[in-house]
C-alpha cells in the first residue's frame, strides 16, 4: 500500500513512520529532506525548501511505494494566474483579465486537470483549430511539387509511384498535438476526479485525427499567432502538465514521475520577468531576460546571467543600462548568496542600486548598503496572495520606484 505523505511547501517538518526502502525512496526524489528525530526516533520528513516545487508525485512500488505531496503556499488558482500571465506571448492576447476555473479543488494535480480541462473546451468551442502542414509522400498522382532527388534515387526511370511533397490543411499540426497528449496524460492520473475524466474524455474525441505524440520525445513546436490566439491559455496550461511528469534535481539526474510536479521557484521567475518587463517598457527604453552578454571577469571565464536587465537612453541619447533584477523564490526573503550575485550584477554592470525580488507580505522594500561601496541592493516583496488585479498593480508601483531610483 502506498504511504500518503504530505508536506506544506514552507518546509515544516512531519513526523512519519517510514521503512527503510521509503527513506532511500524520499532522499533521492528530490523533492523532501528526511531527518531521524533524536528524541521519539521517529522520521521527520520536510519538503526541500531549496527545490521550490509543488504538486504530487509517486515514487517506488509494493510496501516501500510513497505518494510525496507539497501543498503550494500560494493558493493554486493564483499560481496558475502566475503561469499564464507569463505565458501569452503576444501583447494584448494574454488572460490577465480572465479568472482560471480550477472548481472546488484545491490540491495541484485535480486543479491543474480542472482547469486543463475547461480552457480546452473553450478554446475547441469554435471548432478544432486548422493549419498547414508540409506532408511528403508516394502517391499516383501529382500535387505540390515532385521532389526530383527523390524520385531519381528510389524510383530511376520509373514514372510512378511519384515522390511529391505538398502542403496539407489538416487538424493534425502541434497546437492539437500538444492538446491531446495533455489530455491523455491527465486522464491516466488516478487523483482526477470524474467530473474533470468526462470532460477530458470528450476533449479526446474532438480532437480525433490528431497524431499523438511519442513518449519521451520533444513537444512538437508551435508559436503564438492572432490565428491560433483562441489556444494560448490551454496550452499554456497543456506545457506545464506536460512538463510536470519529469524534473532535474541539483546533480543532474531527470527524475520522472507518476503525478504532476510544478516548479513554483520558475513560475514565479517567469511571471516577475515577464510583468514587469511590461510595466518597465511603459516608461520608455527596452527589457532582457537572462542576458547572457555578460562576465565577472576580463577573461570571460564566468558568466552572468541576471533575470531581467532594464536599459532606456541616457541624457546624451546613448542606450545605457538603467537596473538591474533577480526574482528570488523564497519567503524568507533573499539569501547570503543572492546578495553577492547582485552585487556582482552591479558591479559588471556599472549600477549603484539592484534589485531583488521575492514572495511575501512584508511592508516596503529593505535597502541594504553594501560595506565599503556605493553599491546598495533593494530587496522588494510581491504579495501572491492578492487578487489578480492588486498583484498587477504592486507591479506597475514596482516599476515606478525602479525608475526613480535609477
Amino acid at each position: 500500500m502506498t504511504l500518503p505523505i504530505s508536506l506544506p511547501e514552507d518546509g515544516t517538518w512531519q513526523n512519519y513512520d517510514l521503512s527503510q526502502g521509503q527513506v532511500v525512496m524520499l532522499l533521492g526524489c528530490g523533492l523532501a529532506e528526511v531527518a531521524r528525530d533524536p528524541l521519539t526516533r521517529r522520521w521527520r520528513v520536510r519538503a526541500d525548501p531549496a527545490a521550490g516545487k509543488v504538486g504530487i508525485a509517486r515514487f517506488g512500488r509494493g510496501a516501500d511505494a510513497v505518494e510525496v505531496r507539497v501543498i503550494p503556499k500560494v493558493p493554486i488558482k493564483r499560481l496558475l494566474f502566475l503561469v499564464g500571465y507569463a505565458s501569452h506571448g503576444i501583447d494584448g492576447l494574454n488572460w490577465r483579465d480572465e479568472e482560471v476555473d480550477v472548481g472546488q479543488a484545491e490540491d495541484v494535480l485535480p486543479a491543474v486537470a480542472h482547469a486543463f480541462a475547461r480552457v480546452a473546451e473553450r478554446a475547441l468551442r469554435q471548432g478544432v483549430l486548422l493549419g498547414y502542414r508540409e506532408t511528403e509522400e508516394s502517391a499516383t498522382v501529382v500535387r505540390g511539387r515532385i521532389r526530383m532527388a527523390d524520385q531519381w534515387r528510389r524510383h530511376y526511370t520509373l514514372p510512378l509511384p511519384v515522390e511529391i511533397r505538398f502542403d496539407d490543411y489538416t487538424v493534425d499540426i502541434p497546437e492539437n498535438q500538444i492538446l491531446l497528449a495533455a489530455a491523455g496524460r491527465l486522464i491516466r492520473q488516478p487523483g482526477v476526479p470524474a467530473g474533470t475524466r468526462a470532460m477530458l474524455r470528450h476533449l479526446l474525441t474532438r480532437l480525433d485525427g490528431v497524431s499523438r505524440v511519442i513518449p519521451g520525445h520533444s513537444l512538437p513546436a508551435w508559436a503564438p499567432t492572432r490565428l491560433n490566439a483562441r489556444y494560448h491559455t490551454a496550452l499554456s496550461l497543456a506545457e506545464l502538465i506536460l512538463r510536470g511528469n519529469a524534473y532535474e534535481i541539483d546533480d543532474g539526474r531527470e527524475i520522472r514521475a507518476d503525478g504532476l510536479i510544478l516548479q513554483a521557484w520558475k513560475i514565479f521567475e517567469d511571471f516577475v520577468t515577464t510583468a514587469l518587463g511590461e510595466a518597465l517598457r511603459r516608461h520608455g527604453g527596452r527589457t532582457r531576460r537572462q542576458d547572457p552578454r555578460h562576465h565577472l571577469d576580463k577573461a570571460h571565464a564566468f558568466q552572468l546571467f541576471p533575470d531581467l536587465v532594464y536599459e532606456r537612453r541616457d541624457a546624451n541619447g546613448r542606450q545605457a543600462t538603467y537596473a538591474v533584477i533577480d526574482a528570488k523564490y523564497k519567503a524568507a526573503g533573499p539569501a547570503r548568496d543572492d546578495m553577492y550575485q547582485m552585487l556582482a550584477y552591479c558591479t559588471v554592470l556599472g549600477l549603484r542600486t539592484g534589485h531583488l525580488i521575492s514572495p511575501g507580505n512584508l511592508a516596503g522594500p529593505r535597502v541594504h548598503q553594501i560595506s565599503r561601496s556605493d553599491i546598495e541592493i533593494v530587496a522588494h516583496n510581491l504579495d501572491l496572495n492578492r487578487p489578480p488585479g492588486e498583484l498587477l498593480d504592486q507591479v506597475a508601483a514596482l516599476a515606478d520606484d525602479i525608475v526613480r531610483d535609477g
